[in-house]
Formats: C-alpha cells, structure tokens, sequence
C-alpha cells in the first residue's frame, strides 16, 4: 500500500474525482495536510447543494419510480453551475409532486382511522352490553374496560373484590385478558387506580361511533376503505399521467447525481489554497503508477502526485485490501467475523480456508453425506450467495475423507476403504490429531512471530506471548513427550524413568526458555518482590497449561470422526430392528439427522479450534477494509 498527496488545479478536482472513481483504487486520507496554507474547503458549497438534490430526487422517486442504478453511458464532468440547475429543476418537480404526496397521506390517514375504528368494533363485538353506558360514569357505578397481563389476572381480581369491584373478563387475545371492571363510585376510586397501575392496567377508550348498531356501523366503515381505495387509484392515475413526461429528465438527473457524487465523496479529503487544490489517500502498490497514468491523461492542466511508504506512525490508518478470490471469498467472510488484518499483518485467509476444509472434512467423513452437503450449496447457491462455494468445498472434502475412511452414507466396508475406517484404530486416530495440533499451534506461534517482526517489535518476537522463546519451549515439550511415548517401543522390556526418557536437550530447552520468560516477566514488573514472584510463577504456570491444553484440544477432531462412525453404527442397528420399510425410513431420518445435527456441531467445533487456538495466537484483527472511491452504482 502507498501513500498518495495529489496536488492539482481547483478546476480539475471534479475530472480528477471522476478519475480516481473510475480506477476503483483510491482509499481518501481525511487527515488534514501539514501545510498551514492548505486550509481552504473548495468542495464544501458543491457537497451541500448535492445532499439537497439528492434528498429531493429520493423524495420524488418514492412516487415517481426512477430507476437506482441505471448505467453510466458517458463519464463526464458535472459542474457547480448544472449542478445547481439540477438542484433548482427538481425543487420545482417536487413542489408539483409533494401535493400528490399530501392527497395520499391524507388518504391514509384516513383508512388508518377506518381500520382502528374496525379493529375497536372487533374488540368489544364480544362484549354484548350497552357500550354507551361504559364511557361515562354513572352517579352509583364506575367502569373501566381494558386489558390487563394474563398471568396478573387473578391477582387483580382478588385484590380489586377487596375493594367491592367485580371484574369480568370478556376475552382472552395473546398474552393479554381483555376486562370489564364495575364497583361502587366514591372514595375507593383512588385506591382503585393504585391497583390497577400495579397490574399492568391498560384502559381501553371506547370511540363514539360505537354506539351504533354494529352491523350497520361495519357497512359504513367497509364502504368508506372502498372509497378510499377507488380514491387511491385514481389519484395514483392522475399521478402517473402528469409524471410521465419527466421519466427521461429524472432518469438522466440521477446519472448527473451519481457523476457528482465521486467528488462529494473526497470533500472531507480536500484542502486548497486559492487555486491550488490538495488531496491525500492510500492506493495499492500495483496500481500507483496507473492511477498517475490516468490522471495525465484526464486532466486539462499540470498537477503534482508523490508517492511514498507508509511510516511506522500510520501502520493504523493503513486499510487492508479484502480478498478478491471466489472460492476464498466465503471463508473472507467468517475471518471478517473476528476481524479485518492490519496493514502488513498476514492475512489468515488462505491458511484459515485450507485448515477449515481438512479439519471439516476429517471429522465427518462421508461420501453419501459430503455429496448432499455440496449438492445441497450448488442447489442452493442463489439462496445462499457467495456462501455457497463454502458449502460445496465443506461437502467436497467430506466426500475426499470418505473415501480415506470407506463410509458412505454411514455405511461401512460397503466402498473398501482407501486408508481405513477410523474406529478400526482409535489410537492413531489420536495421534494424528495430536500432530496436527501440533503443527497448527507452531504455525500459528511462527505468524505470530512474523507479524511482530513485520513492525519491529523485536522483544515481542522473542519474549512475548506465542514468541521465539515460546516456541523453543513448546517443540522442547513436544519432543520430550514424543520421546517418552515412543521409549517403550525402543527399548522393549527396558524400564526407564520418565525424567531419564524425557531426553536431555528437550529438558535443558523447556528448562531454559522458561527461565527465560520468567526473568523477561520480572524485568518488566513493577510491584514489591512478593508479588512479583507470584506474577512470575503464575505466568510461567499459565505458559505450561496453555499449550498442553490447546494441544489437547486437537483431540476433538478426532473423537469427532470416531463419534461419526459411532452413530452411524448406532443408527443401523436401530435400522435392524424394524421391518422393511422401517428400516429405509429409519436410514433416511438417521442420516438427516447426522447431517444437520453433527455437521453443525463439527462446524461449531472447527470454528471454535480456528478462533481460539488460532487466531487469539497470531490475528489481531485490528485493521479496517480498503474502501476505494467508486461509483456508487450502476457501470460505466
């Protein structure tokens, strides 16, 4: 990524926006320059008079379709002046237009009243009493008609019985009671009102009209939606006469506004001082040298374009460019969900996809059930997206390990397998998940290192967490641990002390670097000897857990491929128990049942083994996208 300061003519800014739009690599840099005279804002008038105009065409769009992306035909340059007619003609379109807006806001407006008036008649139909006589109170008796919770209910009706009230209780609608509540008027009332609050009391007001016959009352509102609808369509008729002639025009207006738009979009990066105009952003290395190459040749005038590095300094405001890949694009998307890579940092993209796929495709191995995965995401993949690669590469290699595994549709030693079936040897199914631990974690340690060195952070290389010294800790373990594993198949019938088979340079190695961390942790301490100690050791603790734990937590993989062919064997043998039919039945439902069950969990579980056993080692996900200047829609 480079760093590009242009400096142009004020006059040439919109052709060099419309440039630096069409090349789709340029990411503005809104900071302000270092020179003091650069202080003018030239596009400020030009962006304000472009909102207006833009709020008005989507003002008049909503009762005039204009299309949102229509295409560019020809790019060219939009200046102020015809901006400011654009602006001045569709103030006029909307003045027209909005007294149409008005005539159908009142139009819903007033079906809005008809349709709470219907749903009030619907409300109180179950209520067979005089509903005139419950608006207002009489000189003896209050009422109150509202809803009240359900599961407060019984309390209110205890509570209100104290008091004299009776409550009855017309309907029950979703999680509400819809009540009826008579007492004796006087001095209860206020203590009434306490109560009620406290249930959860909502009065129902009960609308004049109601005090008509109900039947008639629902004549009148039925013809009175008819008459609105018949309104509604001829208004929108006239409507759709009267705009047709200015179809064109706003068609071309939102061209004319999608062309400015490119030069709204860099206001925030623009400075200028008289007639010289500044503007700053990040360009991709491979395309510094077009861009200038595009610039000489759409611009009328001399301008200057220095390129440069970034500087350590603004390793944060340097965006990162997304990966563009197809197929690595759905695996972009779940690395997206942690976080974007910094500048510089190593894009985890390629190797989360590879790992996912082998990982996904080792613990549900499946011929039979890999296919309907990738048939299901190829089937699917309008619905799906740009997901649907990941479904179809998921299924892909749920088949490959099938294959390795002899399983198809749960079924064993029906394919002869090309390695074997991974419960015919749990053990080195153990194994070789533990190796692949072992392998993911160093991977992970090595980037990690990596992106330290990338920004000169050498004593976070080497000493911090998931270094250099680290890494010689963890190989030492490793080797150590191999060496007693595998002593027994060396030296048969020899008995040896673990600390004898540990070996001796994997001892001095684990014994070294820890020593190492502890003394880089007590160097950076700042409390009283006590407690140093205490930070020292749990932190030298907290080293040795972490990487024997994450490394046993390869292990799921494999007892999940063991688990698969486990409940495969489970479900053919409740396949045996029944009849015939039963047992194709029991076949098609087990196997469903795998799949969308078990494939989500294994899915869960790779997740979980990427983001925490890996990412949290090497993958700050600090950065922010490349976000070049574009236009917004439709293609040139």
């Amino acid at each position: 990524m480079k760093h590009v300061r242009l400096l142009v003519l004020t006059e040439d800014l919109p052709q060099a926006s419309l440039a630096l739009a069409d090349m789709e690599s340029f990411h503005p840099d809104t900071r302000p320059p270092t020179e003091a005279r650069l202080a003018g804002l030239p596009g400020r008038e030009y962006r304000e008079v472009f909102a207006q105009a833009n709020a008005r065409l989507e003002k008049i769009g909503k009762l005039i379709p204009v299309p949102a992306t229509p295409e560019i035909e020809q790019v060219r340059v939009v200046d102020f002046a015809e901006l400011q007619t654009l602006n001045e003609w569709l103030g006029k379109v909307w003045n027209e237009t909005s007294s149409y807006e008005e005539d159908l806001r009142r139009l819903d407006d007033e079906e809005r009243l008809v349709k709470d008036q219907q749903a009030a008649l619907a409300n109180f139909a179950h209520l067979n009493i005089d509903l005139g006589m419950l608006r207002s109170k009489t000189r003896f008796l209050d009422f109150y008609v509202g809803l009240v919770p359900r599961e407060n209910l019984r309390q209110l009706e205890g509570a209100i019985g104290l008091a004299g009230y009776i409550l009855h209780l017309y309907m029950q609608q979703g999680e509400n009671a819809h009540v009826v509540i008579v007492g004796p008027a006087g001095t209860k009332e206020s203590q009434l009102s306490a109560v009620l609050d406290a249930a959860g009391f909502q009065n129902l007001p009960i609308p004049q009209e109601l005090d008509r016959n109900p039947a008639e009352l629902q004549r009148d509102l039925d013809a009175q939606r008819r008459s609105i609808d018949t309104q509604r369509k001829t208004l929108l008729e006239t409507l759709e006469r009267w705009s047709d002639p200015f179809a064109g025009p706003l068609l071309e207006a939102r061209r004319t506004l999608m062309l400015a738009e490119p030069l709204v979009s860099l206001d925030p990066s623009i400075r200028s001082a008289g007639a010289l105009a500044y503007l700053a952003g990040w360009v991709p290395a491979r395309s510094a040298e077009r861009l200038e190459a595009r610039l000489r040749e759409s611009l009328n005038h001399p301008f200057e374009m220095s390129v440069r590095n970034p500087t350590a300094d603004e390793r944060a405001l340097v965006p990162t460019v997304p990966v563009k890949s197809r197929l690595l694009a759905p695996f972009a998307m779940l690395v997206k969900q942690y976080g974007v890579p910094e500048y510089g940092e190593v894009d985890p993209t390629p190797l989360f996809a590879v790992t996912f796929i082998l990982m996904f495709g080792s613990m549900f191995g499946d011929i039979g059930q890999g296919a309907v995965i990738a048939l299901a995401a190829w089937l699917l993949r309008k619905k799906l997206g740009g997901f649907w690669p990941f479904g179809l590469m998921a299924g892909l290699s749920s088949m490959f390990f099938g294959v390795l595994f002899g399983s198809i549709f749960g079924k064993e030693h029906l394919l002869p397998a090309l390695w074997m079936s991974p419960l015919s040897d749990p053990l080195l199914m153990m194994r070789i998940a533990l190796g692949w631990g072992v392998v993911f974690l160093t991977i992970a340690c090595l980037l990690a290192i990596y992106n330290r060195l990338v920004i000169r952070n050498w004593s976070g290389a080497v000493f911090g967490h998931h270094g250099v010294v680290n890494l010689i800790f963890y190989l030492a373990l490793i080797g150590g641990a191999v060496n007693i594993a595998t002593a027994g198949e060396s030296t048969a019938g020899v008995q040896a002390s673990a600390a004898d088979t540990f070996g001796t340079i994997p001892l001095l190695l684990v014994i070294g670097s820890l020593a190492a961390l502890a003394w880089h942790s007590w160097q950076h301490q700042q409390a009283p000897i006590s407690e140093k100690i205490l930070v020292v050791v749990i932190e030298t603790l907290e080293t040795v857990i972490g990487y024997v734990s994450n490394t046993l937590s390869f292990l799921r993989v494999a007892a999940f491929s063991l688990n698969h062919v486990a409940l495969s064997i489970a479900i053919f043998t409740l396949a045996g128990m029944m009849g015939a039919f039963g047992h194709v039945v029991t076949l098609i439902l087990g196997n469903i049942f795998v799949i969308v069950l078990e494939g989500g969990i294994v899915m869960i579980q790779v997740m979980r083994l990427q983001y925490f056993e890996g990412f949290s080692r090497y993958f700050s996900g600090n950065g922010h996208e490349f976000a070049p200047l574009k236009f917004r829609r439709g293609s040139v």
